[in-house]
């Protein structure tokens, strides 16, 4: 049953809804219950059972020994002032009606609806700050890479530079590269602390969604200024409309996906190469017995940059033969991984939940991580072994770990220090290693500029064999399964079988993050898995040479997904709006704030947007009504809740059906093979 679903029951049944209310937290959990695993990967099954046997803590055990507080999954405890923090949760009882329930409010008198709503808004501002961040650091590279005032980095993509000048009225002529792009990134660069008008790729949304968002003025102004005005408005004292938070949310949600997050991936591709296919590997078993095994784990690109750049050097590579070692091995974690597979090819050793698990088994001389997504758990895992953890990033420090701050100033030598302590350590390797023999070939690197040449080639790149392919029914519809995982889920399972169900019936998977890396590690990341897909979408990989399931990026490049999308409206013949177009957007083991922020600047985009694992406002009906349902009817998109990965992809075929009898392709149409007779008449017309 859908979640929007329950809320349609009748509030009047006081056992019933009780029964049902029991039900909502545990049901997100039962799958993984009843099958009695945490994991369906063999190479996470084998390292949680070493690490059990050698009584190393990891997130499965901790999640284990852990129960969720049901009062804040549900959204309904706040702590925002000194007086709380205030509960307000749902009937626990079968005497308590919901009635009774509303009555309830916290010291300052505030209700459910309005804890609900700032407790999500906040999550909007926590996310759309990280990959706000995120951006406003590359831009800061980008701009000294540009004036000469940083090593090692320079203008890879010389043509993507000049396409955005030319989008941003940035002069060209005979001017270098570098004057163009000093312009292109201070211009950027004002996105982030803008008081007032416009950000700049709002303007790259169809004109019929920029009408929309300016009726109902949730046009961010700057990405910064959205996210204070967020946690201002969610402070004790301030907003306290739940639909006046909500609007708030859509427009600092929308300062993430068409601000922070693609400034980000521009520039990013821009100095440090726009993706292309790229064929590589996955999982714990791409670590090497005979060399020295570095795992990058994070989400900002220049580091790791530099670190493939540093492995390379002969220089490096001598001493790591000193030491004994056969070469340096480096592998990627989390989206680091995605960044660096994209345009090195460089192995990825495994998604979120691995992290602590690649430490364990014995043979990672060093785990260097950046910012986001990087566990408290790792020094301690990490001292149970001889890997060295490395933080690199003054945002993100770790008691027990060692920092190493990386100066992009001095960026090729950084990377050698951090190498080098590394290659140190290789000697200190004990001899409880054991390596899962577990990995698998994938093929990545399918950016939005990418997909555009495979469809259309080098002349003609444009999306219109997409649109023509959805049209005659071959493709059903989009589905974007992005996001992380979830330790109160089973590991990986949501994603693969979400996915192998998508593609079954039809429906062409777009994918970032770590549910990219879920569905890499079970084969579906390669041309090949199209034998999984149904027949029409299996007939245009097989025609292109793609994958049923398209890897766009790291979470940041979502964006990605905006730009396609749009793409496909501008090629036309599938409505005039994101809102109009078959595709549907799924985060089924999701666990970041982040999450957050990309699904609501999905749904403020026009977008149905479906979310496992857990939902946050379920303890107000009011809200989880406004953003499941009124949603759409205001922004063309909405949230839903579903935690069973085979009802989450009924619901998104149903969507997509929805979509196409709309727009008048749910029926196949008669092939006409013109002779030119007719040809001359079709051009009278």
């Amino acid at each position: 049953m859908s979640w929007s679903l329950w809320w349609a029951r009748s509030e009047r049944d006081r056992e019933q809804q009780f029964e049902i209310r029991s039900s909502l937290i545990k049901e997100v959990r039962k799958l993984a219950e009843q099958k009695k695993v945490v994991s369906i990967d063999p190479a996470t099954i084998e390292m949680i059972e070493k690490a059990a046997a050698e009584g190393v803590s990891t997130v499965f055990e901790r999640a284990a020994n852990m129960r969720p507080c049901p009062i804040g999954e549900e959204g309904s405890c706040c702590a925002h002032c000194a007086m709380g923090p205030c509960r307000v949760p749902l009937p626990r009882n079968k005497e308590e009606t919901l009635e009774e329930h509303h009555k309830r409010k916290g010291l300052c008198g505030a209700t459910a609806e309005t804890i609900a709503a700032r407790g999500f808004l906040r999550k909007i501002a926590a996310g759309t700050a990280s990959h706000g961040d995120h951006g406003r650091e590359v831009t800061k590279i980008f701009i000294e890479a540009a004036k000469g005032e940083i090593e090692g980095f320079e203008i890879k993509d010389e043509q993507k530079l000049l396409q955005l000048a030319l989008e941003l009225g940035v002069e060209i002529g005979d001017r270098t590269n570098e004057e163009i792009a000093i312009d292109v990134g201070e211009l950027l660069q004002q996105d982030f602390g803008r008081q007032e008008g416009e950000l700049t790729f709002i303007k790259r949304a169809p004109l019929k969604r920029q009408e929309l968002w300016r009726k109902l003025d949730v046009v961010p102004r700057g990405i910064d200024r959205e996210v204070a005005e967020a946690m201002h408005r969610t402070h004790m004292g301030c907003d306290q409309d739940y639909k006046s938070l909500l609007a708030h949310g859509a427009r600092t949600s929308l300062a993430d996906g068409w601000g922070g997050a693609m400034i980000a991936t521009e520039l990013q591709d821009i100095l440090f190469g726009t993706p292309a296919p790229a064929a590589s590997q996955v999982n714990l078993g791409v670590l090497k017995a005979d060399e020295v095994n570095v795992v990058i784990h994070g989400h900002e690109p220049y580091v790791a940059e530099m670190l493939a750049v540093a492995a390379q050097d002969p220089e490096m590579i001598a001493y790591a033969a000193s030491k004994g070692a056969k070469g340096i091995n480096l592998t990627g974690m989390c989206c680091t991984a995605n960044e660096i597979l994209m345009r090195h090819g460089i192995p990825i050793a495994g998604n979120f939940l691995q992290q602590e698990l690649a430490i364990v088994t014995g043979a990672v001389e060093a785990m260097v991580v950046d910012v986001q997504c990087i566990m408290q758990g790792l020094a301690e895992v990490a001292n149970c072994y001889h890997t060295k953890l490395i933080t690199t990033d003054a945002r993100t420090k770790i008691e027990g770990a060692i920092h190493m701050q990386f100066d992009a100033h001095k960026a090729v030598e950084s990377g050698k220090e951090i190498l080098r302590a590394a290659i140190d350590n290789y000697s200190n390797r004990g001899e409880n290693v054991r390596i899962p023999d577990v990995k698998t070939d994938l093929i990545a690197g399918f950016s939005h500029e990418t997909i555009n040449y495979l469809l259309g080639g080098l002349f003609r790149a444009s999306y219109r064999p997409l649109n023509d392919n959805i049209i005659n029914g071959r493709i059903r519809g989009v589905a974007g399964v992005v996001g992380c995982n979830n330790a109160r889920v089973g590991h990986d399972d949501v994603h693969v079988t979400l996915v192998k169900e998508l593609i079954k019936n039809d429906v062409l998977v777009i994918e970032t993050g770590c549910a990219a890396m879920a569905c890499a590690k079970f084969g579906l990341l390669v041309p090949e898995a199209a034998e999984f897909a149904g027949e029409g979408l299996r007939s245009v990989c097989e025609a292109v040479g793609i994958p049923p399931v398209l890897h766009m990026g790291a979470c940041i490049d979502n964006s990605r997904i905006l730009i396609a999308a749009t793409s496909m409206v501008k090629d036309g013949g599938l409505g005039d709006d994101i809102s109009d177009l078959p595709a549907v957007g799924v985060a089924a083991e999701w666990m970041s704030e982040k999450a957050i922020a990309i699904g609501q600047y999905f749904v403020s985009s026009g977008v149905y947007t479906i979310f496992g694992a857990t939902w946050p406002t379920l303890g107000s009906k009011e809200v989880t009504d406004y953003l499941f349902k009124e949603m759409e009817g205001i922004y063309g998109g909405k949230w839903d809740f579903e935690p069973d990965p085979l009802k989450i992809a009924e619901m998104v075929i149903n969507h997509i059906d929805e979509k196409r009898k709309a727009l008048g392709i749910d029926k196949a149409r008669e092939r006409v093979l013109y002779d030119m007779e007719m040809r001359r008449e079709l051009g009278k017309v």
